[in-house]
């Protein structure tokens, strides 16, 4: 996930697709199959329109299925697993499923997962009648693309009413870096032979920290360098130090502040060099740099369009590009660059293109982070609120507290809710540890619906759960509320 943004596109005016126009091949073109683009070409398929998506054969499901979201996360639940994290609270520090953990087992479970997404992938297109053309996509004109089929498929030149481009990201890499064996970007971090008893993780964005940590886990004495003076800036405070403390209890060093001169590497290892003089060593250097948006095959200047100095495409309402029927959507435009968000942007564009109703996405959009352990978040922070003199209340729930908590084998994990003193709405809630991800959902819900927290206060839930949470801190911030108007003169 990136937190930059991009300038909109100029206005255009409204593009009236029409009916069907049978000088075309296809209704939509997509090119890029990952989570926007199979999304986008699923809905106009739905709508009943000729669509076909442009993919490569091996990256069917795009860089989500095969090199980003899914083997990543699939690879924290391995390490979750055969480390037996989940279960040393309750089993002891020294607690481990498997003693010496081999990349070759964590890999068996990822290329499993792999195999089935991109076997769902594939089954949804087919179901749906989508065609799926093998190769590589590049404009010839606005409405004409020229594939280049990999081994085995044909070349082809396709026409299409409209188009959407949803080619994803690849990691950036830095002309400075000699990358190698033991120099790697997130991508190739997956492809290590074997689990390293060092590494230094040179970028602590989103990637970077979920990578540390799932290493860290594995018991690879991590150091992770940043020129950010403070680690996921964009979270609630009180989280990141929750992380940072754990991390430091798996013996993470952080060299926030600090930027990486150079990586040296050969057979034995690597030193990394600070601007500050400091030296490095460690067997393995994740470099993760960001990401550059995958447009430079594309010839974008033959359908009147360009991409900024980091490949990203700039879009108006409706994630409709300059030209009025190319649609540009997912990690390609920039900010968010979520998958989940990305689903729905292709459903968003598709609809748009056919004259569909449509609404844009609601601002209440969850973040995720897959760390050990996890954080998700939704709303305002206390930053924000403090920033805009928003009168707010904190509850905070504490697993250690939940029966479900203790039973899960968590100590650390917690939950805040942020509520408005005045109106009780509920302004946003921020989750640290097991099923972060999943609980922020509720919080979600209810400020999507414009919630107060007396929603939470009033229900019945179910007991022993993790989202027993909510209304342990729900109980507390009213608490603390009522405590302020029994004082008040």
């Amino acid at each position: 996930m990136t937190t930059e943004s991009i300038p909109d596109a100029p206005a255009v005016a409204p593009h009236d697709p029409g009916p069907d126009d049978l000088r075309y091949d296809y209704d939509l073109l997509v090119i890029g199959s990952g989570p926007g683009g199979q999304k986008a070409a699923i809905a106009a398929a739905k709508l009943g329109k000729r669509v076909c998506v442009v993919e490569r054969k091996h990256m069917v499901g795009g860089v989500c299925v095969n090199t980003g979201t899914i083997p990543s996360k699939t690879l924290r639940e391995a390490v979750m697993y055969l480390t037996g994290m989940a279960q040393r609270d309750v089993y002891g520090a020294s607690y481990r499923v498997k003693a010496d953990i081999t990349v070759q087992d964590l890999l068996a479970r990822t290329q499993h997962v792999i195999g089935r997404e991109v076997e769902v992938v594939r089954a949804q297109l087919l179901r749906n009648h989508v065609t799926l053309l093998s190769g590589s996509g590049r404009f010839v004109d606005p409405h004409t693309v020229a594939v280049t089929g990999d081994a085995g498929s044909p070349d082809l030149t396709v026409t299409a009413a409209n188009v959407v481009l949803a080619t994803g990201t690849s990691p950036a890499r830095p002309s400075s870096v000699e990358f190698g064996p033991r120099v790697v970007d997130s991508d190739g971090v997956i492809d290590l032979e074997r689990v390293p008893s060092s590494m230094v993780v040179a970028g602590a964005g989103v990637i970077g920290i979920e990578y540390a940590s799932m290493f860290a886990a594995l018991g690879t004495r991590v150091t992770v360098v940043d020129k950010r003076p403070a680690l996921l800036e964009f979270c609630d405070p009180e989280v990141v130090e929750s992380l940072k403390f754990h991390l430091r209890d798996l013996a993470v060093s952080f060299r926030l502040g600090e930027e990486v001169a150079s990586v040296e590497a050969n057979g034995s290892g690597t030193v990394t060099t600070l601007t500050s003089g400091k030296r490095i060593p460690a067997e393995t250097v994740m470099y993760s740099a960001g990401r550059q948006g995958q447009t430079d095959a594309l010839d974008l200047a033959a359908a009147g369009l360009e991409a900024d100095s980091r490949g990203r495409i700039a879009v108006g309402d409706h994630y409709r590009t300059s030209v009025p029927h190319i649609y540009a959507v997912g990690d390609v435009i920039g900010f968010p660059a979520l998958a989940a968000t990305s689903m729905d942007q292709g459903r968003i564009a598709a609809y748009e293109a056919f004259g569909e109703p449509v609404r844009d996405l609601t601002a209440l959009q969850p973040i995720g982070i897959y760390t050990i352990p996890e954080i998700s978040y939704c709303g305002r922070t206390e930053a924000d609120l403090t920033a805009d003199a928003v009168p707010y209340e904190v509850g905070v729930a504490r697993y250690r507290e939940l029966a479900r908590g203790q039973i899960v084998g968590d100590p650390y994990g917690m939950l805040k809710l942020l509520v408005h003193t005045g109106t009780r709405e509920l302004l946003g809630v921020h989750v640290f540890g097991t099923a972060a991800t999943d609980l922020v959902h509720i919080g979600q819900a209810i400020m999507g619906c414009g919630g107060t927290v007396d929603y939470l206060v009033d229900t019945v839930l179910n007991y022993p759960t993790l989202s027993e949470a909510y209304k342990v801190a729900a109980l507390d911030v009213t608490n603390k509320i009522r405590a302020v108007e029994r004082f008040a003169v």
